[in-house]
């Protein structure tokens, strides 16, 4: 969508941006022997927050389009690509497809600092705004708090969206994957949280319905933890219904579905798609945009940084073997998947589901080191990479990643049987946000779906910091700081069952949550008395703590099965706030007044942890008094709540 503007007030720009950005812009690339990017379109282009500048790198604009692909089925660089093969070609040869494009570019890119920023949209979204701006996240950011502090701007980076996934609806950022008439079958778990007879499988592309929907060998499984056999269902009792509003099948059961159990259901599907297409686009746009100059987003370098799903993306994109391009240039320099774990993804196979999160999202392998599985299979994720092509690599984990779902982000750093400690590669670092959770809840928490609040724990200043000195580091300067993990060596990571977690009123003994699939080590972090994480980077308010924050939270019984965990949730348990809370409550940890005089007692520790990170390399200077701020309101709700 485009507006008029007034040229007094971007004298920078001039009039000529005016005339530019009413009209739709086409680049055209001729076809060659690498026309991987055959068209870049750009249908909107108007200035950000209009022409505001941000720091030294001045105004910036927003690019919004489509960006067309061709991809050679017999070029090596795509044998990987599942199915390419199947999909209808052009008079060319070559396989065509179109995703979505967004870009928040400096408006002259010799302010900029010349790096592409790219982010792996999690299910269509936008989220590295929210990230590193403190902004409140939206698909189409315009407004000044969409934009946040500006950080990111004020750094100078060149921010670049591509659709990837083909299986979310427009205006989410999505990618028009090839369509292939092939055979096979779709497995796909739920789980409700309230008694229902029908079940939306929201995890599954609506793309896929079966070829009979009364096929008789079609199966319905229940379970009341991942790792039990499956009891199956009768197939008279269960039948699909028509499509949810949202798109996705249904699956009716007449005896109805119980809340916090796991249903799986396994039928024969049509209507696949060539999936692994959305990896080639990532690399094609990072790898056309960095070396060609004849399209409007250009940069020296290109950085990616993926969360949860995107992240997962990222460590299988690395895989596969998709940082290369069909030149065997590196496609970006830098690669970060936050909130991952050791885990992979249904991103390119055959009736993939790029949207599923469980715990078949653990596969091997694991690290990026050289592993041998049980079964004799060799695999790690930068095997394919020779050397000069390998990127540098930043892993962030919460807790979280470590308990739950199966996402056992140990095996990141440890060998497969849990018994010894890696030596990651000097191009890759490790880091464990200790104390926090997948995505942070507000503060103050508000009540959610475990049994006890969501936890707050900050994770936006750590991650500010490790981007600064990641651009450093990939930009040919210091490396990054160390990795701070747990590890065996020191006691700090430690099998579940060892785990010395104090007995606190009403909070379940973690110790039963349910593992990784067999024969998988279950290895979590270990805790002081107050249960909160020994290793890691410890955030101000994790480090001069007010309760204990974990990385796993019991399922309230108002959802089902209360002795299994809320996916991707922490928990928040307050400290007893004096001596008498403390008896009355049989509290094993010391009050609040027992730790801190008073609250400028607190603020005064909280100021010296942060000071303590900046020195470390894991808090800018510039958010010292903003982290002190946001605990002093912690306080304050932690002492009237």
């Amino acid at each position: 969508m485009t507006r008029n503007i007034n040229s007094s007030r971007f004298p920078v720009l001039g009039a000529w941006f005016v005339f530019w950005v009413r009209f739709t812009v086409i680049f055209v690339v001729p076809a060659s022997a690498f026309a991987e990017v055959t068209k870049v379109t750009i249908a909107a282009r108007t200035p950000v927050l209009d022409g505001q500048a941000f720091g030294n790198t001045g105004p910036y604009e927003k690019l919004v389009g489509t960006i067309e692909f061709a991809l050679d089925p017999s070029d090596r660089h795509n044998k990987a690509i599942v199915d390419l093969e199947h999909a209808a070609q052009g008079p060319d040869g070559k396989v065509h497809f179109t995703a979505d494009l967004f870009v928040l570019q400096p408006a002259d890119p010799a302010r900029g600092n010349g790096v592409l920023l790219f982010e792996i949209s999690n299910r269509g979204s936008k989220g590295m705004l929210g990230r590193f701006n403190r902004a409140q996240n939206n698909g189409d950011p315009t407004t000044a708090a969409h934009m946040g502090d500006g950080f990111l701007m004020r750094e100078g980076y060149t921010l670049v969206w591509v659709g990837w996934q083909f299986d979310v609806a427009a205006p989410n950022l999505r990618i028009e994957a090839p369509a292939v008439n092939v055979p096979g079958r779709v497995r796909v778990t739920t789980i409700q949280n309230e008694k229902r007879t029908d079940a939306t499988l929201n995890d599954l592309p609506g793309d896929y319905v079966p070829v009979d929907p009364d096929e008789p060998g079609a199966t319905l499984t229940v379970r009341h933890l991942f790792r039990d056999r499956p009891t199956p269902l009768p197939r008279s009792s269960w039948r699909f219904g028509s499509l949810a509003q949202n798109g996705r099948p249904r699956l009716i059961l007449d005896t109805g579905f119980e809340p916090g159990r796991i249903y799986e259901v396994d039928f024969a599907a049509k209507g696949a798609r060539v999936a692994g297409v959305g990896f080639a686009a990532i690399r094609d746009a990072a790898s056309a945009f960095r070396y060609r100059t004849d399209l409007p987003v250009r940069g020296r370098s290109a950085y990616v940084f993926g969360i949860s799903q995107s992240g997962r993306f990222l460590r299988q994109f690395l895989h596969d073997g998709f940082n290369t391009d069909e030149r065997d240039r590196m496609a970006f320099d830098l690669v970060w998947p936050h909130i991952a774990g050791a885990g992979l993804g249904s991103f390119n196979e055959r009736f993939a589901m790029p949207g599923y999160s469980s715990f078949p999202a653990t596969r091997f392998p694991y690290t990026d080191l050289e592993q041998v599985d049980a079964t004799g299979r060799r695999g790690g994720l930068l095997l394919r990479y020779p050397t000069r092509l390998q990127p540098k690599v930043i892993y962030t984990n919460t807790p979280v990643e470590y308990w739950g779902q199966g996402r056992a982000a140990a095996l990141t750093h440890t060998s497969i049987d849990g018994t010894r400690d890696l030596t990651l590669p000097d191009n890759v670092r490790s880091y464990l946000l200790a104390g926090t959770q997948h995505g942070e809840a507000a503060l103050p928490p508000p009540p959610g779906q475990g049994q006890a609040l969501p936890n707050p724990m900050p994770q936006g200043d750590v991650m500010r910091a490790l981007l600064r000195a990641a651009h450093r580091w990939a930009s040919g300067g210091a490396p990054a700081p160390p990795s701070v993990y747990p590890t065996l060596r020191d006691g700090t990571l430690v099998s579940a069952d060892r785990l010395r977690f104090p007995a606190l009123p009403n909070v379940t003994d973690p110790k039963v949550v349910e593992g990784p699939a067999t024969p998988l080590p279950f290895l979590v972090p270990q805790v002081d008395a107050d249960g909160n994480e020994l290793a890691g980077i410890r955030v101000p308010e994790v480090a001069v703590p007010l309760a204990t924050t974990t990385g796993w939270n019991f399922r309230a019984p108002r959802i089902g099965n209360p002795t299994t965990i809320v996916a991707l949730a922490g928990s928040y348990i307050p400290f007893p706030r004096t001596a008498a809370e403390r008896q009355t409550n049989n509290d094993p940890r010391l009050p609040i007044a027992g730790r801190y005089r008073d609250k400028e007692d607190y603020l005064t520790r909280i100021r010296a942890a942060a000071r303590g990170l900046v020195k470390s390399g894991f808090m800018l200077e510039e958010d010292v008094e903003l982290s002190a701020q946001r605990a002093a309101r912690h306080w304050d709700w932690a002492m009237t709540r």
